[in-house]
Order: structure tokens, then sequence, then C-alpha cells
């Protein structure tokens, strides 16, 4: 686990905050203040990093690759180290995603990317960065509050489509395609000739196949592109005097018949596009192509906010107690039918156990007792398809669900927990993350386990009056109760025996009185 940041300056102050975004193109970072309703940006950092052309057919990354994107994080590291980690926000989105598939362990490459930024890193799914994207772009827009938006962010490895009403998302879609895949996919040696582009196109046309229906059926007023790519496309095309504010489909095919005029990467020199931008700028262009085609889109509105507004404008929420993940656990308790009684009650041994042991546990007080929380509201889901080990059904929902505001990184926490709530312990289900937080599941999901035991009896609004302490140097736990109590409660304390047996095999010694 990284260590925290050790904040020692005035600068990080309550309103500053920082998202970084680890693209498959490009890293980018942004520090900000809230200022009212609006971002006052203090700082930004880009680099070229493409870290999606690096990537081999196992998933792993290039020596080449690693090192210049470790020696960016290192250089974000330096401008984050007085901003505390509870304010940062790092993401990875395409690339880490398919990389974190390939690999696990402290020397994986995300492991040292964490290292030399100095801050955990999320990998976030696909429609949770959309989501995040949609946010950071209609943020603050104006128009009717009912306005449906279409949003597109092409990036280096994955382009995101959102339709939203207002600030609320509909619609939300990733697609693996980007500007770095497509341009390797198409024009690797860097010839650029109409076959290839029309290839290019047409390829990215069928990968939005699935999507083209329901979309044209739900409709938009207003079409908005963000990022680099479609940035780039249109200050092409403003150069070129073919348009002003928009992207327009005419202008959209004059420009690709200028990069194929040019005939080779080497040859897109457009002074408005950034060199950097240049050697991905045809795949980029293909991939607008396609989409314009599939969605017949005549115009497009473009915009500079996208993935990093997001992260910021929802880490302010969750700083301000509006965590779209408390809404994100109510709505799956309640699509599950989750016995909300129930399992409050159970949350609420659980924090009165986590009062009791978090210290001496050393456990990190906040972010354990949230996620014990949204764990004890979960567990219970896996009962909807059956009763017979509904943890194992509960763990794959959750790892598989579609969660607004959750890292994959998250979601399986939770869902280990939800795993490890009842039955035999698994220790096998901890091996995927490393030591630190593998402990701390480990832990987490012991107080889970008793909290659920204590109120097997489902008895409504039922006070267990259980003390506990940890004993044997942390490896151990004991329980007290009122003297009579467990004889009055047969049931708890044939349990509580069973249960002293499953934690043997979490090296957990469990002693009640």
């Amino acid at each position: 686990m990284v260590q925290p940041a050790n904040p020692s300056s005035a600068f990080a102050s309550a309103t500053t905050v920082a998202a970084v975004d680890l693209g498959s193109n490009s890293f980018h970072m942004m520090v900000a203040r809230s200022a009212g309703k609006e971002l006052q940006v203090v700082d930004r950092l880009r680099e070229s990093v493409r870290l999606a052309a690096g990537l081999n057919e196992q998933r792993r990354l290039s020596n080449e690759v690693a090192a210049r994107a470790l020696s960016c994080l290192q250089r974000f590291g330096q401008r984050l180290a007085v901003v505390p980690p509870g304010r940062v926000r790092a993401v990875g989105t395409n690339t880490m995603r398919r990389l974190s598939e390939g690999s696990s362990g402290a020397d994986s490459f995300l492991s040292r990317a964490e290292q030399a930024l100095g801050h955990q890193i999320e990998i976030i799914s696909g429609v949770e960065e959309a989501r995040l994207v949609y946010g950071g772009v209609v943020h603050g827009m104006g128009g009717a509050e009912n306005q449906r938006r279409l949003v597109v962010d092409i990036g280096g490895g994955s382009t995101e489509l959102i339709i939203g009403r207002g600030s609320q998302p509909l619609l939300m879609e990733s697609v693996g395609m980007g500007c770095v895949v497509h341009q390797g996919r198409f024009f690797a040696d860097g010839e650029i000739t109409r076959a290839r582009f029309r290839q290019a196109r047409l390829a990215a046309r069928v990968e939005l196949e699935f999507l083209e229906h329901r979309y044209r059926r739900q409709g938009w007023d207003l079409a908005i592109g963000a990022s680099g790519t479609v940035r780039g496309v249109w200050r092409v095309m403003r150069e070129q005097g073919w348009t002003d504010d928009l992207i327009t489909r005419d202008g959209l095919e004059k420009t690709i018949d200028l990069v194929i005029a040019r005939g080779h990467v080497s040859r897109i020199d457009f002074p408005a596009l950034r060199e950097d931008r240049r050697p991905v700028f045809a795949g980029g262009l293909a991939v607008l192509a396609g989409v314009f085609d599939a969605l017949d889109l005549q115009r497009m509105q473009t915009s500079d906010r996208a993935l990093r507004e997001g992260l910021v404008y929802d880490l302010l929420g969750r700083l301000s107690d509006h965590d779209v993940r408390d809404e994100s656990v109510e709505a799956m308790a309640s699509r599950y039918g989750v016995d909300t009684a129930h399992a409050q009650a159970v949350a609420e041994t659980a924090q009165k156990l986590l009062d009791q042991l978090g210290d001496g546990w050393q456990l990190d007080r906040k972010a354990s007792a949230t996620l014990l929380n949204w764990a004890a509201q979960l567990h219970e889901i896996g009962l909807v398809i059956a009763h017979s080990s509904y943890q194992k059904h509960g763990e794959y929902i959750l790892r598989h669900a579609d969660l607004q505001g959750f890292s994959q990184t998250d979601q399986k926490l939770l869902a280990a927990l939800v795993r490890l709530h009842r039955s035999k312990f698994n220790a096998g289900v901890l091996t995927e993350f490393g030591e630190d937080t593998g402990e701390t599941i480990r832990k987490l999901a012991i107080l889970l386990r008793l909290s659920a035991l204590l109120h097997r009896s489902r008895v409504p609004g039922l006070q267990v009056p259980v003390k506990a302490k940890p004993s044997n140097g942390r490896r151990g736990i004991d329980l007290e109760f009122p003297r009579h109590w467990l004889a009055q409660h047969p049931l708890t304390q044939a349990d509580l025996e069973q249960e002293a047996d499953y934690l043997k095999s979490a090296d957990v010694r469990l002693r009640y009185s």
C-alpha cells in the first residue's frame, strides 16, 4: 500500500483537490480549488506516455514505456506531495484495466506506479469512466435542465459515449477503441491511404453497431466531443477555415481528405495540432468518423472538460458527504430485495465492534467504517439467487455489476467482504490483494462475520451487549457478554463455538465469555 503523503504546506487547504488520469495515450494531472460552484484550476500537467502502444499480447508493458510512465508519475508525485491522500484521486482507464488483468503482486506495474506517484491508483471500469466524463463535461453548463446531451470522449484505448438529461446520465457505454489502438491497428507503419482509412472508419462503425439503434432511439438535443482527439480535429478544421465553433460533417470529410493527401504520419505537421498528438491523429480521426457515421451526426460542439474535471467534482462531492457510492449501495440493496432493517442492525453492530477493535488492530477508522457499512448493507444480496452459498452469489454480483462511483478495486474489496462474511473462512480470497490490503480485509471480514452471527435470530431492534478487545498480539479477539446472556441465547453460543473453529483457518483465536 502507498504510504500517505505528509502535507506540510498551507496549500493543502480544505478545498484543494487533485485528479490524475492515467490514460492510454497521455497522463494528466490537475490541481484545483473549489470556488463556490466553480473550480479554480491551480495547476495542470500533461505528458504523452502512449501506454497502449507499449502493451503486448500478454498484457505486459515494454520496459521503455514502463520507464517513461513511471518517470512521469514521479514528476506528478513531486507536485502532489503537499496534497493529502484523501484529496487526490488517481485513476487508470482502458490500458490500465487490461494491464491489471495480466499482472498482480508487489512487482506489478500498478504497484510501482503507486510508489512513484505517492498515492493509490484506482482502476475504474469503462462505465464508471463514462459517468465521470459526462459529469466533467456537463457540470455548470448552461441550457435547459431537461436538455438531452450526447457526450463522446475518444481516448487512447477506449471511446466513451454517454447520453444524459441535465446532470443525469441515462445511457453509458465504453467501447474498446481509441486513437492509439486504432493507429496501431491500421496505420502502424505510418502509411495512410484512402483504402486503409476507409477500413479503419468502417471498423469503428462496426464496433459501435451494438449501441447504434438504442442511442438513436433515445435521441439528444446537443452533441459534445471531449478530450484531445476531438479537440485536435476541431483545431485543424478551424485552422483550415472550414469551421468556427463546431465540428461539422463537411469539415470532417475535408479533414479526412487532407490527412489522406499527406500520405504518411510523418507529414501530419499541422501547426494547430500538438506535436505529440500527430503520430496518432489518423487513428483518432477514423474513430471520430465512425462515431459520426454510426449516430448520423451532422455537427458536434467541443469541450475542454473531461475525465479530470469529473474526478474533481466527484471527489468534492465525497468530501461534502454527497458520495454517489452511497446512492449506488442503496439502489443495489433495493434492486435485490435486501432486508434493510436487518442489514442496518448488522451494520450498527459491525461499527460497534470496529470502535472497540479498530485502534488495537491499527485500522484506518474512516475508510474501514465506510467499507464495512457498505458490505453490511449488501451482505445478503446473493439470497435473490439461492440461500445455498449465497455469499458466493453476492460476491459474483458485486464483482461484475456496474456500481456508479466505485472503482474496480473498490468492488473487489466489497465483493471479498461479502464472500467472507459466513461459512468457512476462505483465506484464498485475499491472495489477489497486497499484503497490507489483504490484512485489512481479513480484519473487516471478521467484524462482519461476528456481526452477522450475532444477528442471526433477526429479532427486530436487538441490541447485542458485547464488548470486544484484541488479544494474542492482535491475532485474537476476546468477546465479553453480560452474565447469563449466552445461556439465554443458545443459538448464538453454538454459532460462536462454530465460528471459533472457522477462524482458526484465518490464524485468529476467538474467545468468548
